[in-house]
């Protein structure tokens, strides 16, 4: 079922990869997120916990920040998180104290995901707010972004290993 919903979703969507283009030019990982409402962006953010030193500098932290900001709310209500990985619990229970209506997310994440792959906490029935979900919009590209990031980060690591070794005097 294709319809205007899913082609603004795909289209926001975009604009998380090229904020998760972002973080990988910074050697983060590759996410990237934005907060929506009524069709503008109120918040963007990628992933800055290694430049930052901070382990709750994920995208959407960061974009959620920079929509309170704009709304001079902590509450950010009537508005959708576009996410290129599923959110994780710390991400989750965020937006879920920012009473964020829908998350939108493109690879789920079978280690940490909060939205269902590992822990759902968004929708969790006994929390005091539950947020719509709508998942793997664009996944495969998502997939594909955080795969060649980590395929990359591994090979650098055994190149650097191997030169190590080879500089040891024997």
């Amino acid at each position: 079922m294709y319809d205007e919903a899913y082609e603004q979703d795909e289209q926001w969507m975009h604009v998380a990869l090229q904020l998760a283009d972002k973080a990988e030019k910074m050697g983060e990982i590759p996410v990237g997120a934005v907060v929506v409402a009524d069709n503008h962006i109120i918040g963007e953010g990628w992933n800055t916990s290694i430049i930052s030193h901070d382990p709750s500098a994920h995208a959407e932290m960061n974009a959620l920040r920079q929509a309170a900001a704009h709304r001079q709310n902590y509450r950010v209500v009537d508005s959708t998180l576009y996410v290129t990985l599923e959110p994780c619990p710390m991400c989750a229970g965020m937006l879920v104290h920012a009473r964020v209506s829908r998350v939108v997310f493109g690879a789920p994440d079978p280690k940490t995901g909060a939205a269902g792959s590992v822990i759902q906490l968004l929708q969790h029935p006994q929390l005091n707010h539950q947020i719509d979900i709508s998942a793997g919009i664009l996944a495969e590209k998502c997939s594909e972004k955080l795969s060649a990031f980590f395929k990359k980060r591994r090979a650098e690591i055994k190149a650097a290993k191997a030169i190590k070794k080879l500089s040891q005097p024997r």
